[in-house]
């Protein structure tokens, strides 16, 4: 059989795993369970030249630079990097992925994987993704089921035509359920008919575009014009706006898998989960003799069935039951360790009191490295500065604020005006507010700074860009250095 074509969706905010996910680095990014983020492991999985071509991603404009640093960090090929000018749903970014892979590989077998889940089991789930490209390449479109250990009230379900064994064997779908209560979800495992909802499919795509044609005239033409239109930018490529918005907004399942007559799902037993909650991060880590799942430096004293998850700093937790405690460096999340979508309504809270921690975290990437925010006050920030080797910022000005950079150490390369210098650990430099400038690691080790910024208004749009290596001038989806 050919090579698949992998398409890896990297979509979602993962507000269930709040405060380790925020907006600007969901929980597909997060290093959650082991060495590798879930995106990168994603990507592994599908690694083996042999049978897969290079993965493309379908991501967040907002996502670009961290889907780019932790693909190349890891080592991975990498097919291309579509960038989404808003988030869609599933429907559309397949479609757009549909054409793509048209326009590249031809008729191609492309296998669309959701890039935030785990699987215990990759060779089980390797051999359902060859058994479901006998399927495609016979015409149909085949979606892979779990086989249900529980009725799980957090993942949707796919109902087969009749009761679905396990191994090889393929079944008729009947329909796709959304997340059902309790009750409904224990009739479902009862029945034997149904399956979790992995959301991951196999198909020809031309079989992708004409079932988008059936449930949706003129969404096949949105997607190749979106695709037609797109602009190469650096890494990634830009899909042209107007056509992507005039996509349906949608779920691929919903809006075109109930409407076909050539779908098929596969059962498959492969330890799958969407990690969508702390209750399943703390199923499948690593237990102690009561029950406790501890990452990070915690003590758990008469205390069990406990989820300790500490990003920073040291958590003592005693005479307790039952609870998920999860310390990032500017928030502490304490919740019933069941209640995942409480968890979910306390960040829909926060962002209508527009609180930022629900945005992003104190580190945050950016092409040319990552910062970490220290300490703020009235009329002060100060802020860890980490550039890679050979990054770049911007040549930039600020009107508000004032910097003052401290080297600890590497050697920085720093545009001051019309003056360019170099300075080395314990050196330091002034920046006044509307001075040109620009900070440059042309060195093969990591830069690190401390900067200090003054001044009467400290928010990251106080910037002004005048060149840039990655492109942003005109870029508002990273106002940052």
């Amino acid at each position: 059989m050919s090579r698949i074509v992998p398409v890896v969706l990297s979509g979602g905010a993962g507000a269930r795993l709040w405060p380790l996910s925020r907006q600007a680095r969901p929980k597909q990014f997060l290093k959650l369970m082991g060495p590798d983020s879930l995106i990168v492991s994603t990507a592994q999985r599908v690694a083996d030249t042999d049978r897969f071509h290079p993965p493309l991603f379908v991501c967040n404009v907002e996502h670009r630079f961290i889907v780019a640093e932790q693909l190349k960090a890891a080592r991975l090929d990498v097919g291309d990097i579509l960038l989404e000018p808003e988030a869609c749903n599933t429907a559309a970014a397949i479609a757009v992925a549909a054409a793509y892979v048209r326009d590249r590989y031809g008729d191609a077998t492309m296998v669309v994987l959701p890039s935030d889940h785990l699987i215990g089991k990759p060779s089980a789930f390797l051999d359902a993704i060859f058994a479901a490209q006998r399927i495609a390449e016979s015409g149909g479109i085949a979606t892979l089921g779990v086989t249900p250990t529980a009725p799980e009230t957090g993942y949707g379900y796919i109902e087969a035509e009749e009761t679905a064994g396990s191994g090889t064997s393929t079944y008729g779908i009947r329909r796709f359920c959304e997340k059902p209560d309790r009750e409904t979800a224990a009739a479902f495992v009862a029945s034997g008919r149904y399956l979790w909802n992995a959301g991951i499919f196999v198909m020809r795509s031309s079989a992708a575009l004409a079932a988008f044609d059936a449930a949706s005239p003129g969404m096949t033409e949105a997607a190749a014009a979106a695709v037609d239109g797109a602009v190469r930018d650096m890494d990634f490529v830009r899909l042209a706006p107007a056509a992507y918005q005039a996509l349906p907004v949608g779920s691929f399942d919903k809006l075109v898998m109930e409407g076909v007559d050539n779908g098929f799902v596969l059962p498959v037993d492969m330890e799958w989960s969407d990690i969508g909650s702390w209750d399943a991060v703390w199923r499948h880590a690593p237990h102690d003799a009561d029950d406790n799942a501890i990452v990070g430096d915690a003590m758990l004293m008469d205390s069990d069935n406990c989820l300790a998850y500490v990003e920073s700093g040291m958590l003592a937790m005693t005479g307790v039951s039952g609870l998920a405690v999860v310390v990032t460096d500017d928030s502490v999340l304490v919740a019933d360790r069941r209640a995942a979508t409480s968890v979910a309504d306390v960040v829909s809270v926060l962002k209508k009191k527009d609180r930022q921690e629900t945005q992003v975290s104190k580190m945050v990437y950016r092409p040319w490295g990552f910062y970490q925010d220290i300490d703020q006050g009235s009329g002060f920030r100060v802020k860890r500065i980490t550039v890679k080797p050979g990054g770049q910022l911007s040549l930039q000005m600020h009107h508000h604020r004032s910097e003052h950079w401290v080297v600890v150490s590497g050697t920085a390369s720093v545009v001051k005006g019309e003056v360019e210098q170099l300075l080395y650990a314990n050196q330091s430099i002034y920046i006044p507010a509307g001075e040109k400038h620009r900070l440059e690691n042309r060195s093969a080790d990591e830069l690190e700074l401390i900067e200090v910024q003054t001044g009467d208004y400290l928010e990251e749009d106080d910037i002004v860009r005048f060149e840039d290596l990655y492109g942003r001038l005109d870029d508002d989806d990273a106002k940052s250095s």
